[in-house]
């Protein structure tokens, strides 16, 4: 009787693992039929997670404006500042470049304008003494050609005078022998004289 109502073990095993398969196959249904009749969301699109969100956005964007105004934006603002002083330095630099250009050309200008108008009063000095050389060379030269001449003129008058007397001896002589010749006898001295002054006048007058 005993032996009859107690199974065998074979039977009894093969029992067991046909059963184990079968609960897990009927799990693995069950969860697959969840699964299929529960759909999944988007975790940042699901509406029980968006106060978890909420808040972690607030910390990041607070750590991120704190990290910002702490680090960063100090930075960008030193760097724009020291930009900006520079910028500023190179055009006060370049304003200062100019105004030396600008008082060098002036300088130069007004050197230069200095330059031509000495160079204007030499020459008008030059030009003026030259003249006054020249006018006083000129009177000198005028002068010592009136000099020589009246010099020239007295000599010529004075030679002119003693050729006269040698030319009124000469006329007396040789009209004293073409009379002596002509009447045969020798006329007086005197009268010989007077006649040949006589001719003489009116040879001047003519």
């Amino acid at each position: 009787m005993v032996a009859q109502a107690a199974p065998p073990v074979g039977t009894a095993g093969q029992g067991t693992h046909e059963a184990a398969p079968a609960a897990a196959h009927g799990a693995a249904a069950g969860h697959a039929e969840d699964g299929h009749g529960k759909k999944s969301h988007f975790p940042p699109f699901d509406a029980t997670t968006f106060a978890s969100q909420l808040l972690w956005l607030v910390l990041s964007f607070g750590l991120l404006y704190l990290l910002m105004s702490r680090v960063a934006l100090p930075r960008i603002g030193r760097i724009l500042e020291e930009r900006h002083d520079r910028i500023a330095d190179d055009l006060e630099e370049a304003a200062k470049h100019k105004a030396e250009s600008e008082a060098a050309q002036a300088s130069y200008e007004k050197a230069l304008a200095e330059a031509r108008a000495k160079a204007n009063s030499i020459a008008g000095e030059t030009r003026n003494r030259l003249a006054a050389d020249s006018e006083a060379n000129r009177k000198s030269l005028e002068a010592g050609l009136a000099a020589k001449l009246a010099t020239a003129e007295q000599s010529i008058a004075s030679t002119k005078t003693e050729a006269l007397t040698h030319v009124r001896g000469i006329a007396v002589d040789a009209t004293h022998a073409i009379v002596s010749t002509l009447i045969g006898t020798s006329p007086a001295q005197a009268d010989v004289e007077k006649a040949v002054d006589g001719a003489l006048v009116k040879k001047d007058a003519a």
